[in-house]
């Protein structure tokens, strides 16, 4: 999705939900509640998912593809063409694309581009549904019998929602790219192991 068409739906999305806030029989404190912390949340992460959606197609699409292209480069390169100067830039042309892919495969690994999307994915959508629950007063909420009855039992669950997001997060996402990191590990010649830092993991900010 081109990144204008991204930012149309995210401004739209909070105009609709902002005239839905304003329609509900809420304290101002409760709106502000819905806006800065529900609504903030959804917005952060379907941008995340987004750009996590994005790098991982580019990421996969440039790896299936160059491996796709790299063996009828290879078997060029044992053709006599006949020319030298097209032979030593199908020589070169293989090369590069070659460290293109090892490049795509590498960031995707360290990355976790497609976990990372299906993690905001699941976390988004989940926020979604509380809310949608919420301001139609069904599921968990249709014991109460107006929205400001069941304003706490909402902020709760939303909580809960981030709280495990958080949790999932760094045991799941970032469990993936360490086991990746230690096959990448190798000993040195005098049997230490390299002791360059790993980056650490990114967490979800909280607003």
């Amino acid at each position: 999705m081109p990144k204008k068409k991204k930012d149309e739906y995210q401004e739209w999305l909070k105009q609709d939900f902002s005239n839905l806030f304003e329609a509900l029989p809420l304290k101002e404190h409760q709106r502000h509640y819905l806006r800065s912390r529900w609504l903030d949340q959804v917005l952060w992460m379907e941008g995340r998912a987004g750009r996590a959606r994005d790098m991982h197609y580019k990421l996969r699409l440039t790896t299936i593809l160059g491996g796709v292209i790299i063996p009828a480069l290879v078997s060029l390169n044992f053709v006599d063409l006949g020319n030298k100067q097209l032979k030593q830039a199908l020589s070169a042309s293989t090369f590069i694309l070659s460290q293109v892919v090892a490049i795509s495969a590498a960031g995707e690994q360290f990355f976790n581009y497609g976990e990372r999307w299906r993690h905001y994915r699941r976390g988004v959508e989940s926020l979604k549904t509380q809310g949608w629950q919420y301001f139609e007063l069904s599921g968990p909420y249709h014991t109460f019998k107006t929205h400001e009855e069941a304003f706490h039992s909402f902020a709760g669950q939303v909580e809960d929602v981030l709280q495990r997001d958080v949790e999932v997060y760094a045991t799941q996402v970032t469990q993936a790219k360490k086991e990746g990191d230690k096959k990448d590990e190798a000993p040195q010649a005098n049997g230490r192991v390299s002791e360059t830092p790993r980056p650490s993991p990114e967490v979800p900010r909280k607003p």
